[in-house]
C-alpha cells in the first residue's frame, strides 16, 4: 500500500513540477527563445547536458519530497498535524477572525511564507559551509546559468533539508490543508521564477518602496553565477539585515532592465 501511495504521490509531484517548471522552460527557452533573448540575465544558454542534469536531480528531489510527505501524512506523526477539517473551524480552534475562517486562511499562508523565508535563508547559508558546499550544495550550483528546471535540482541530502520546512509548518502552524497546498504552489512558482534566467519585474523595481523587499530573478541568478551573497528566497530583508546582498546587485538589475527589445528598437 505504501509503495502504491509513494508512486502515486511522486507522480503527482513530478507532474506539478513539470507543469510549472516545464511550461516556463518551454516558453522562454524554446518558443520565445530568440524574441525574449534581450531579457535573459546571462546572455548565453546552458548546454543540453545541463538541462538533463537538472531534470535528473529534480526527479530525485521529488522522491525525497514523497518520502517526507508520507512520513508526515501516513506515519506515526500524522495525528500531531496542526490541521483543522473545515475552513470555518478556524474561529473555533484558534479564535481568529469571525469571517468564516477565510481571514485566518490567508494569514496562515502568509505565516508559512514568512517562516519558510527565514528557514531557507539560514539553511541556505549553512549549505555554503565549505564541507557542506563541497559534498552537498555543489550539485545545485553546477547550474551556474540556471533554468526553471533547476528549481528542484538538489543533492538528496539537501532535498531532505529543503523538505524540513514541511515538518516545521505542518506541526506548528494551525491551518487548513488547502492553505498548505496554496503555500506549496506559491513556493514552486517563486522558486521557478528565481531560476528562470529572465527578469520579469519592471525597471526600477529594486528601488520601489514595496518592490525592494521582494526577491528578483536577477538576485538569485547572481547567487548561482558568483556562488555567494543573495541567499534569500522570497524577500530581500534577511540579506539586507545580515549584510549578504551582493554589492553589484542593484547595478546588475538596472543593466538587465535597460536592454531594449528588438520590437521596441525597430518601432
Amino acid at each position: 500500500a505504501y509503495l502504491a501511495e509513494a508512486i502515486e504521490t511522486s507522480t503527482v509531484l513530478f507532474a506539478r513540477y513539470m507543469g510549472v517548471a516545464g511550461t516556463a522552460f518551454l516558453l522562454v527557452y524554446v518558443v520565445f527563445r530568440r524574441r525574449w533573448f534581450y531579457a535573459k540575465i546571462q546572455q548565453r544558454f546552458p548546454k543540453n547536458r545541463d538541462y538533463f542534469r537538472e531534470i535528473a536531480y529534480s526527479f530525485l528531489t521529488i522522491g525525497v519530497f514523497t518520502l517526507v510527505g508520507l512520513s508526515i501524512f501516513k506515519g506515526p506523526l500524522a495525528p500531531y498535524k496542526r490541521w483543522y477539517e473545515s475552513i470555518g473551524d478556524a474561529a473555533i480552534q484558534i479564535g481568529a477572525f469571525n469571517d468564516g475562517g477565510w481571514g485566518y486562511w490567508l494569514l496562515s499562508v502568509l505565516i508559512m511564507i514568512l517562516v519558510h523565508d527565514a528557514y531557507f535563508y539560514w539553511t541556505h547559508r549553512a549549505m555554503h559551509h565549505r564541507q557542506l558546499y563541497r559534498y552537498v550544495h555543489l550539485v545545485h550550483h553546477k547550474s551556474t546559468n540556471p533554468t526553471p528546471l533547476a528549481a528542484f535540482a538538489f543533492h538528496p541530502i539537501e532535498a531532505f533539508v529543503e523538505a524540513g520546512i514541511f515538518y516545521v509548518i505542518v506541526f506548528t502552524i494551525p491551518a487548513h490543508h488547502s492553505a498548505f497546498i496554496a503555500f506549496f504552489f506559491f513556493m514552486m512558482f517563486f522558486n521557478v521564477y528565481g531560476h528562470l534566467g529572465y527578469e520579469l519585474y519592471p525597471k526600477g523595481w529594486t528601488r520601489h518602496p514595496f518592490g525592494k523587499w521582494l526577491n528578483t530573478s536577477v538576485n538569485h541568478n547572481m547567487h548561482h553565477h558568483h556562488f555567494n551573497g543573495n541567499y534569500g528566497l522570497y524577500f530581500t530583508w534577511w540579506d539586507r539585515w545580515m549584510g549578504t546582498t551582493h554589492p553589484d546587485y542593484f547595478e546588475r538589475y538596472d543593466e538587465v532592465k535597460q536592454r531594449k527589445s528588438p520590437i521596441t528598437q525597430h518601432s
